[in-house]
């Protein structure tokens, strides 16, 4: 590749680097674990875990309520009706944020082949002043630090004290987040519901 061409895609070269960089912004990663075995549509009534995961110091915080408010509307989506005693589904939360880095080597641009002194003191002394020199590249390491949240939503069979099904939901978590936390947790529940085994019957409220 021509270096005057190679100089012109360096730009493209770099932003596609940094978007990689912020690869998670694109969207959550969603894992789901469930028993194959059970049949997801005779459950009728859920519930919640007392004290819920994401609960502190003997009361409901408010990111339980929220993760409730959520998880109500897409189970309920779903043709499930809420039950405060005797559920057959119980629901549980835990979060956690871990600090995290991540490494990227892209190309990098140095002012090129060396420039003599004097007259005649150098090969390239015809450039001084004219024009520059073809750029030379190197690789360049950059460290992105980035928190990172993961959500799990635990569903268990009450009868069976069984786990039956387990939503993962990990992002990066940005600032936009933090300002629009019931807009973030609505929009990470319903990523980890989008795989249960059941389909919504109507689009959750």
């Amino acid at each position: 590749m021509k270096t005057g061409r190679f100089k012109s895609l360096l730009p493209l070269v770099m932003a596609s680097a940094l978007l990689m960089m912020g690869g998670c912004a694109s969207g959550p990663d969603v894992r789901v674990e469930y028993d194959s075995s059970t049949r997801f549509t005779q459950y009728r009534t859920f519930g919640f875990v007392k004290p819920l995961g994401t609960d502190r110091d003997g009361y409901q915080s408010i990111l339980s309520q929220r993760l409730v408010a959520a998880t109500k509307r897409e189970l309920e989506a779903r043709g499930m009706r809420y039950a405060g005693s005797h559920p057959q589904l119980l629901v549980n939360f835990n979060t956690a944020v871990a600090d995290k880095v991540q490494i990227r080597t892209v190309p990098s641009t140095m002012i090129g082949i060396g420039v003599g002194s004097g007259r005649f003191g150098g090969y390239y002394d015809y450039r001084v002043g004219m024009y520059g020199a073809w750029p030379l590249y190197q690789d360049q390491t950059l460290a992105n630090p980035y928190r990172e949240g993961t959500l799990n939503i635990d569903i268990i069979d009450a009868a069976r004290k069984q786990l039956v099904w387990e939503g993962v939901v990990t992002d990066v978590v940005t600032q936009k987040m933090l300002d629009n936390l019931q807009a973030s947790i609505n929009a990470a529940v319903k990523a980890a519901f989008a795989k249960y085994p059941v389909e919504p019957l109507a689009k959750p409220r």
